[in-house]
């Protein structure tokens, strides 16, 4: 469409006339009369509160919370102790990456592109996270993270849904109403279990404290949006007396019974329940293990703490890997409970969590990518074949996913790892053979499986191609 060249000439803010041409208006309304369906009325209103500026500065505020939260759940799977819990973590991690994936996209629709977004950093919000990481305890932890930010957020959402254009804006409305089917079986969980650590004997009164003084500090900041009225901010802050530092060593509740010492079922146990290399002994190991990938919930999601901010896309990856071993623990835990186990009866091994703990992220991540998942892929073919001939559906069934759940892995980790190292897949296969080996040693393990595996490029697309 051509301008008018006077366009920009002076002219008056009087309301502009409608004009209608002789005919036309009756002409409208004897065939709308003439028209036989009757569909729902769309009563939605164009306008609303935001331009598409202040629309995108409020998405973004939105994404860097919602990319914070990802990285701060990370950062304490190590170091919650309950296994209900450390589950629910793993699950959470990925809602909140889900959540910023959606919003990052929204954001590219809204005249930001892609590495504006990633580089957005804001100050008071990281100082915020860091008191909530700065939790004494896991049910402090929770406190924070969903009972302060974790309403906080939703409330927020509903209410730019309020205000926002429901015609021309609805993309965002579509967005954020995706985002909220994740919160609203979050939160319900974390109350109950908030409760269940209140029931179990945990201060309340301490727990109400807390939540006091981070939701007086979220206020300090203007809220979620940071339109709020800002009030002032409590004093003192954990994080000036002590910056938060995560980690390193994994630990459970008092229900497990734990071991680091060796990687052999058998040897832990102090004796065998099935002859060794049979399929009955082979089948137990192989759900035990799936139960012992809580471990992996520990690693990727420190990895998503340790890497924070180098690239959204491989955080958002092992968000989704964490969620994907949240799931084969608790396939583990409940395939044990149908070969006939109380899954704490049976021993958890802490080898490779405790090694990897405290290691490089490239290294700790090479070491289960590479040696951990690579040689799930090498094994779990033949061992889904036996479950067959077999008829052991269970076996069968809950290999067949795992299946494809780890040859996503490894493809994913391939990236991952670039970004996390320069090195050369050679260098960082013998490095990190190195590190792991000295770790072994020192806690006096003299077997695990990683040292069976020598890994190579073909391996890995062989496996995945498969």
């Amino acid at each position: 469409m051509k301008l008018p060249e006077n366009l920009d000439a002076t002219v008056t803010k009087d309301t502009i006339p409608t004009v209608r041409l002789a005919g036309q208006h009756e002409a409208a309304a004897a065939r709308k009369a003439a028209f036989p369906y009757k569909f729902p009325r769309d009563t939605r209103a164009l306008g609303g509160r935001f331009t598409v500026k202040e629309n995108g500065r409020r998405l973004l505020r939105y994404f860097y919370f919602e990319r914070r939260l990802m990285q701060a759940l990370g950062a304490w799977t190590l170091t919650i102790p309950e296994f209900e819990v450390k589950l629910e973590t793993g699950r959470h991690i990925f809602y909140h990456a889900d959540a910023a994936r959606m919003l990052r996209e929204r954001l590219t629709e809204q005249e930001m592109r892609s590495p504006a977004v990633d580089a957005f950093r804001d100050a008071e919000i990281d100082r915020f996270i860091e008191e909530v990481l700065s939790a004494n305890s896991a049910p402090e932890f929770l406190v924070g993270m969903h009972q302060v930010i974790g309403r906080a957020l939703p409330i927020a959402y509903r209410h730019h849904i309020d205000l926002t254009d429901p015609v021309a804006d609805v993309p965002t409305i579509r967005c954020l109403r995706r985002i909220l089917t994740d919160y609203e079986p979050m939160l319900a969980w974390v109350e109950a279990a908030i409760g269940a650590y209140i029931e179990g004997g945990v201060d309340e009164a301490g727990l109400a404290t807390w939540r006091w003084h981070l939701d007086r500090l979220l206020r300090s900041i203007g809220g979620v949006s940071g339109t709020d009225e800002r009030t002032e901010a409590p004093t003192p802050l954990r994080i000036d007396a002590r910056p938060f530092a995560r980690g390193t060593v994994p630990i459970r509740d008092v229900r497990f019974d734990t071991f680091k010492n060796t990687g052999d079922y058998d040897e832990a146990d102090g004796g065998e329940r099935f002859a060794k290399d049979s399929y009955e002994a082979l089948r137990l190991r192989f759900i035990r293990t799936q139960r012992d990938e809580i471990d992996a919930i520990e690693a990727f999601g420190t990895f998503i703490w340790d890497i924070r901010f180098k690239d959204f896309d491989a955080e958002y990856d092992l968000a989704r890997v964490t969620w994907d071993e949240a799931r084969h623990t608790e396939i583990g835990h409940r395939a044990m409970l149908i070969a006939g186990y109380d899954p704490f009866e049976l021993r958890n091994r802490l080898t490779g969590s405790t090694c990897r703990g405290p290691m490089d992220p490239a290294f700790a991540m090479a070491e289960i990518n590479l040696f951990g998942e690579v040689g799930v892929l090498k094994t779990i073919n033949q061992l889904i074949d036996a479950a067959a001939d077999r008829n052991d559906e269970v076996l069968r069934h809950v290999a067949d996913y795992i299946r494809s759940d780890e040859r996503t892995h490894v493809r994913k980790g391939s990236r991952i790892i670039g970004v996390m190292t320069d090195l050369d897949a050679k260098a960082l296969e013998l490095r990190t053979r190195e590190l792991f080996t000295e770790c072994l040693v020192s806690l006096g393990a003299v077997k695990m499986d990683m040292d069976v595996f020598t890994v190579s490029r073909e391996d890995i697309e062989r496996l995945v191609g498969e």
